[in-house]
């Protein structure tokens, strides 16, 4: 899929510079032409000797170097690429980039061009959640560029949060799909998955076991296919996949704004595990133990996501998914459902806890539709989504 493309890669400064020599390897391992454009912060974690070893090519670095500029070196670099990728994109970079400053190769790089532009951003914490950060963000997206990551976790300086410069593999995979012309090509689809949160109190909530492995791995190879997809997410124990439209939620009704805000859509599968009911008489405070007994909790129904899509008769995507996690009677039930929410299939599996899948990495499903059930055999979640996501193309390529 790679092979033969020409990636022009900015790296920018910060300790994650580094993953941008493990980014060029393994763009190099699938056939990709890379040209890296270091900065001068850049210089200061990564050396051009090292890039340019892995690139196989010449660094460029400065904006005003008269070989180069005698045939303006920076527009033919700026337009000769078929994407250009960032990785790291500090916070300065990014705000160059929204504002259109052009003081450097890079940031002149940037300005000069009409190909299309991949940012990883990598910063600290707080640098990532900070106003001016996000104003920059959304107006680079505004303007129609890509971003991957950050992803959560622990930072050089000692914080923990957004702001980690996405793995190379995942950097990959995110080029990947730009290049990809699948079967899905053109079609919007909304992809839940993980639990809900149904809060009791500040520090206490109501959930569920499901990791969201399974709704990852549709994502993901939904995406491989061609789709624009987003992706709404409760708190899953996985990453969400890259390259991919991410909408984090809590609750079960952030979750049914989420999927009424991200429609129109070719298709919608909701392998999220909603929580069904959530506490109306949730306290702003932590509740604590008494002499008067246990507290009481009330509660109210949860929007019902599945059979409101799948029921409306505007803006009703062509094709409709549910899932049916049962640990009994399952294609009793799962069929049951079926018809109760109005959807055109469901997947069905046994969460019973001898099976090990709820929060596990296998599956064995059966696919309900209108026509009749279909037996899967036990398989990997991602073969699942593999296969699941072939069935969803041809479907949609017959509707169409």
């Amino acid at each position: 899929m790679l092979a033969g493309k020409h990636i022009l890669l900015i790296i920018g400064g910060g300790i994650a510079a580094y993953k941008s020599l493990e980014l060029i390897r393994r763009l190099q391992d699938v056939g990709a032409r890379v040209t890296p454009v270091l900065t001068k912060a850049g210089e200061e974690f990564v050396t051009p000797l090292s890039v340019s070893a892995l690139a196989g090519t010449a660094v460029h670095r400065d904006l005003f170097d008269l070989t180069a500029e005698a045939e303006m070196g920076h527009i033919q670099l700026s337009r000769s690429a078929d994407l250009i990728v960032v990785a790291p994109a500090t916070a300065d970079l990014m705000a160059k980039m929204a504002q259109g400053v052009a003081n450097d190769l890079a940031s002149t790089l940037l300005l000069a061009t009409d190909t299309p532009v991949l940012v990883a951003p990598a910063m600290n914490v707080r640098m990532w959640e900070h106003p001016a950060t996000q104003r920059n963000v959304a107006q680079l997206q505004a303007d129609g560029v890509d971003f991957v990551g950050p992803t959560d976790g622990g930072m050089a300086c000692g914080e923990f949060g957004p702001g980690r410069l996405a793995e190379p593999e995942d950097i990959r995979a995110a080029i990947e799909v730009f290049f990809k012309a699948g079967p899905l090509q053109g079609k919007r689809i909304i992809v839940t998955s993980g639990p809900t949160h149904e809060p009791i109190d500040p520090v206490r909530y109501i959930a569920n076991r499901s990791s969201g492995a399974q709704g990852t791995a549709l994502a993901r190879a939904l995406s491989a296919l061609g789709a624009e997809i987003v992706f709404i997410t409760g708190p899953a124990r996985v990453a969400p996949p890259a390259g991919v439209a991410v909408v984090a939620v809590e609750s079960a009704r952030e979750m049914a704004a989420a999927v009424e805000a991200a429609l129109p859509a070719d298709a919608a599968v909701f392998a999220a595990a909603v929580a069904d009911w959530h506490v109306t008489t949730a306290s702003d405070r932590k509740l604590k133990k008494s002499k008067d007994g246990l507290p009481h909790l009330q509660f109210g129904e949860n929007p019902d996501i599945l059979r409101t899509v799948a029921q409306r008769t505007v803006e009703r995507p062509k094709l409709v998914v549910g899932f049916a996690a049962e640990t009994n009677d399952v294609l009793e039930n799962a069929t049951a459902k079926r018809v109760r929410k109005g959807c055109d299939w469901i997947v069905a599996n046994d969460v019973s806890p001898e099976t090990g899948i709820m929060g596990g990495a296998e599956n064995a499903i059966v696919l309900i539709g209108e026509e009749g059930a279909e037996n899967w055999p036990r398989m990997s979640k991602e073969a699942v989504a593999e296969q699941l996501a072939e069935r969803i193309a041809a479907a949609l390529t017959y509707i169409s």
